[in-house]
């Protein structure tokens, strides 16, 4: 199953046929570890909820947010992982409000659940690995 991100249709559509540049910001070790030979990768030692935070302050410094920030189906704070594509282009303006409404919203869902600890880590980092890996060929294809 292949997931297309929304938000890099429209980095496609503002950029016509080029691909937007982007890199992957993750707190997921596993993401890092088989990412970063093909593929930029800033990882960060950081709560699910600071990682947001992190990628909140890159979309206010100029850069734009290609994937969503709750993808998949798994509750923030239910997981301590999430890795998401930034991209290097700057947002247009409806761009811009729109993605930080998204991540504004999604900040303010992480109080909203209970952690699971750490029985599952390795079962939460493959989740997020496979979906932020969808999101990553669908960008290296130009979809």
């Amino acid at each position: 199953m292949c997931i297309v991100p929304f938000f890099i249709t429209l980095a496609q559509e503002r950029n016509g046929a080029m691909r937007e540049k982007y890199y992957i910001l993750t707190n997921n070790p596993m993401v890092a570890g088989k990412l970063s030979e093909d593929h930029k990768v800033v990882f960060m030692e950081l709560s699910f909820e600071e990682i947001l935070k992190e990628a909140r302050s890159r979309i206010h410094s100029g850069q734009s947010l290609l994937t969503h920030p709750l993808s998949g189906s798994v509750k923030p704070n239910e997981t301590p992982y999430k890795s998401l594509l930034i991209g290097e282009a700057k947002p247009t303006t409806e761009e811009l409000a729109f993605t930080l409404e998204l991540i504004e919203t999604a900040i303010a869902a992480c109080g909203k659940f209970r952690a699971k600890g750490d029985k599952y880590a390795q079962d939460f980092q493959l989740i997020d690995y496979t979906l932020i890996k969808s999101a990553v060929e669908s960008a290296d294809m130009g979809i």
